[in-house]
């Protein structure tokens, strides 16, 4: 397969018509949203959405997000829409937020994974909404990687991953928030957290209240679970070396890092501290220890970097896990398989 990779604009109302006919007949389109780039499919066609499973070798009981242009939508995606998920709508979407809710017949059960639930958002990414606008159904897209790698934030970690295997890339630069949507449950008593992101735990409990967190967001969950949300079991965003998290203050963890390092040893730091890395094989900084915003944009370029590297292990800095924060650090330890040092 000839992979397109088209460079966009958001006027370009021609590129949408072709990438949208690629949808409708069953074929695969990577586009930007705000978080990572998303590999989309038509998400009421089974033997579509089958073809992203090939594409990223991912396993079938890992459930997607079905991605809509319009809060209407939601209604004849889902069968129950609570009072919350449109106080939630009214706060954070457009936005990379995801809701959980029970599913209508409408969205297939490889969609879902089997469940009787779906994950579904409304991104505020003027050229995801323009596709799924001109597809004219909703797009089931994971992150358009190999499953397992570090997420996608431009198009070139797309097509690194991609290539010959998908229709098209529409290219719109780098995505502005830089790690997947905020997933919420509201399918139970109260409120599940099932994974961080750009909305973070405390906004969300500032508009429903109380919300319970999952503990797989903090630890390494069984195979054998079944789960509602991606991203929650398997290991994920994971360079080939394997990542060694080491938590604590940045000052007490970059002293422990730098008597621990060799030539072989990678090292992916905050910015303030690459300078006491030099006798490292490779060290990459990710953004400034006061900055988180910064950090999750380029966590994922950065855990990336390392594959172009031969070092053989990667030791990590850790951000605290406050707002925004918790989602970076649960990439990392995700990266990591929760192998984590405290300090």
């Amino acid at each position: 397969m000839n992979t397109k990779i088209i460079k966009i604009h958001d006027n370009d109302q021609d590129v949408f018509i072709e990438a949208g006919k690629i949808i409708r007949s069953g074929g695969l389109v990577a586009f930007p949203t705000e978080t990572v780039y998303g590999l989309g499919a038509n998400a009421l066609d089974s033997e579509a959405v089958a073809g992203i499973f090939r594409a990223k070798g991912r396993p079938q009981d890992n459930p997607l997000i079905s991605h809509i242009a319009d809060f209407q939508e939601i209604y004849s995606l889902c069968r129950e829409v609570p009072p919350e998920a449109e106080l939630l709508a009214e706060n954070f979407w457009p936005g990379p937020l995801t809701m959980v809710l029970k599913k209508s017949d409408a969205i297939p059960m490889s969609v879902s994974a089997g469940l009787d639930t779906a994950g579904i958002r409304l991104p505020s990414h003027p050229a995801a909404r323009a596709l799924i606008r001109a597809a004219g159904v909703p797009i089931a897209a994971p992150s358009a990687n190999t499953s397992g790698k570090p997420s996608p934030t431009t198009a070139a970690h797309v097509l690194a991953d991609m290539d010959g295997k998908i229709d098209m890339i529409l290219d719109g630069g780098a995505c502005s928030v830089g790690l997947e949507s905020t997933v919420v449950s509201l399918c139970g008593e109260r409120p599940r957290l099932l994974r961080p992101g750009g909305i973070t735990l405390e906004q969300l409990e500032s508009v429903l209240g109380k919300v319970d967190v999952d503990r797989a967001i903090r630890e390494q969950i069984s195979t054998n679970e079944k789960v509602s949300a991606p991203g929650m079991k398997y290991r994920h965003y994971a360079p080939r070396a394997p990542v060694t998290i080491i938590s604590g203050t940045p000052e007490h963890t970059a002293g422990y890092i730098r008597t621990h390092i060799s030539p072989s040893t990678g090292v992916l730091c905050f910015d303030e501290y690459v300078s006491l890395f030099e006798s490292a094989g490779h060290v990459r900084g990710y953004g400034s220890v006061y900055d988180i915003s910064a950090q999750a944009r380029q966590i994922f370029d950065a855990l990336r970097g390392f594959d172009s590297s031969s070092v053989t292990e990667i030791l990590a800095q850790c951000p605290s896990d406050i707002g925004l924060g918790l989602a970076v650090a649960n990439r990392l330890k995700k990266a990591a398989g929760f192998n984590i040092i405290e300090i």
